[in-house]
C-alpha cells in the first residue's frame, strides 16, 4: 500500500511510488522506469518518501542479497484503522504493474 497522509504527495486515486524508505533508497534504475512508465502511459502516480517504515524487501537485503528493489501499492488512507482506498488506486497500480511488466 502507499501511504496517504500530511507531508506525502499520494491520495487515495494513485499509486504510490516509493522512493526510499527507513532503510534507505530503493534501486534507482527500478524507481526512474516506473515514473517514466507512468508518465508514458498517463497512469496517476505519486513519489513519496517513508522514514519511519519499511517493506519485505528489506529482510532480503539485511540477509545480503544484492537485488534490484522497488516498492509500489495504491493509495491508502489511515492504514491499520478505519482504511480508505480507491477504485482508481488499485486501477492504476495494476497499470503500472501491467507496463513494467511488458518491458
Amino acid at each position: 500500500m502507499g501511504c496517504v497522509g500530511e507531508g506525502l504527495t499520494c491520495d487515495e486515486t494513485m499509486v504510490s511510488i516509493c522512493a526510499k524508505d527507513s532503510m534507505g533508497p530503493y534501486d534507482y534504475q527500478v524507481v526512474s522506469r516506473m515514473v517514466t512508465l507512468a508518465k508514458e502511459q498517463g497512469i496517476g502516480f505519486a513519489v513519496d518518501i517513508y522514514p519511519h517504515y519499511g517493506s519485505d524487501v528489506d529482510a532480503a537485503l539485511k540477509a545480503g542479497y544484492d537485488i534490484r528493489h522497488g516498492l509500489i501499492g495504491p493509495g491508502v488512507y489511515a492504514s491499520h484503522g478505519y482504511e480508505r482506498s480507491h477504485r482508481l488506486g488499485a486501477e492504476n497500480t495494476f497499470r503500472l504493474l501491467c507496463a513494467y511488466t511488458e518491458v
